[in-house]
């Protein structure tokens, strides 16, 4: 039995442990970590836990409770603090996207897992959707050739209100806005997908609907890879009907999800025939089809797939080596963005852009944050569209 605590309490944690009581066989929430004790009590009657709560991670962590994995499930200036902690404790760990805040504090996590032999897992649930697992297997198929191309639409929407929560739309507590803790999902899906980082960045920054916060609410950005293929990536909160997905321009055709295939074949004058390439797009669909469904998706797979890593001694699917790459195409994007520069990769550790610090120092703010709220009440979240 895998003893589990969850540090922060609020919406994404309930979709952890929405996830962890899938296998109560497997693993038991012991304890719950919040700054407001009241939202960590709340949960605890939710879910009819027996488990111990506490104001703050160090005092759990001291607590003579026995704790095999900690959830952090915080905003993301404390990620760093709480998991670095956790595995000095001797824990393994889940941190929710993003990994952390910078370089520096993601390379900090690598060497605290390392020094003291746990695990880290970090959390990207859609490769857990069948919809973008499926699309990986067509990918590592060839069937539809390299990929050209790829369009990545992480396209969200948030009220303006959204941002009235005290720690959201500041450079300092949140570290920036959709493209840090949004397109974080469709980033490392990007990167999984194409099996490769990209050799350089150019990107826009703005904020066009949300005048209470310092940070953007909309970017967009070029990538440019070794073989000169390219990917666009959207990053926003200000897209009605949050339609999102990846397309992939291969060289035979084209991938996306939602699903969906085309195929183009050519005329001797180099124009796409009208009917199209209907043997390949057969092909392409026919396998699609045939690709097992995986048992659970989202948090709940990933979940499944921490849990048997630490049941067999093996390496979970996304790790902090995974966290840290999706970490520095958003650095590259942020420093792009302000700078109106290409930005080559890697980002060393000389960079101003390595550290937190040094982002904060050229972070762009777009408005001041005059007033907040210090709680939502409990509503509904959206945590992505993938059919």
């Amino acid at each position: 039995m895998i003893n589990v605590a969850i540090v922060g309490t609020g919406g994404i944690a309930h979709v952890h442990m929405e996830g962890l009581l899938t296998f109560p066989e497997r693993c038991k929430v012991v304890a719950l970590c919040d700054i407001y004790p009241e939202k960590a009590r709340a949960m605890k009657e939710k879910y009819q836990l027996d488990c111990a709560v506490f104001p703050d991670h160090q005092s759990m962590l001291d607590s003579d409770i026995k704790i095999d994995l900690v959830h952090v499930c915080t905003p993301p200036y404390v990620h760093c603090e709480i998991a670095v902690d956790s595995m000095e404790k001797g824990c393994n760990v889940v941190v929710e996207k993003p990994m952390a805040t910078c370089l520096a504090e993601c390379d900090k996590m690598l060497e605290a897992e390392k020094k003291n032999g746990v695990t880290m897992a970090c959390i990207a649930q859609n490769r857990f959707r069948n919809s973008i697992y499926r699309l990986k297997q067509m990918v590592e198929s060839h069937l539809a050739g390299k990929i050209c191309f790829a369009k990545v639409e992480s396209a969200w929407w948030r009220g303006h209100s959204y941002y009235d929560l005290w720690w959201r739309g500041t450079w300092e507590k949140e570290g920036g806005g959709p493209t840090l803790n949004h397109a974080v999902h469709h980033i490392d899906m990007l990167n999984w997908l194409e099996g490769r980082m990209p050799e350089s960045v150019m990107a826009m920054l703005t904020n066009v609907m949300h005048d209470n916060a310092e940070v953007e609410d909309l970017s967009l950005a070029c990538l440019r890879y070794e073989d000169g293929s390219l990917a666009q990536i959207t990053s926003s909160v200000v897209h009605h009907g949050e339609e999102q997905g990846i397309e992939l321009q291969c060289a035979d055709a084209k991938l996306s999800a939602p699903w969906d295939v085309k195929a183009e074949v050519s005329q001797a004058n180099g124009f796409p025939a009208r009917e199209g390439n209907d043997l390949l797009i057969k092909k392409l669909q026919d396998y699609q089809e045939a690709i097992p469904l995986l048992t659970y998706e989202g948090h709940t797979g990933e979940i499944d797939n921490v849990l048997a890593a630490l049941e067999k001694g093996e390496r979970p699917m996304i790790t902090g080596t995974d966290g840290r790459k999706t970490v520095e195409v958003i650095t590259a994007i942020y420093k792009s963005g302000f700078s109106g520069q290409i930005v080559k990769f890697p980002i060393g550790r000389e960079d101003d852009y390595y550290t937190f610090e040094g982002l904060l120092k050229n972070a762009v703010h777009f408005y001041e944050k005059t007033s907040c709220v210090e709680n939502f009440g409990e509503e509904r979240i959206t945590v992505g569209k993938y059919e």
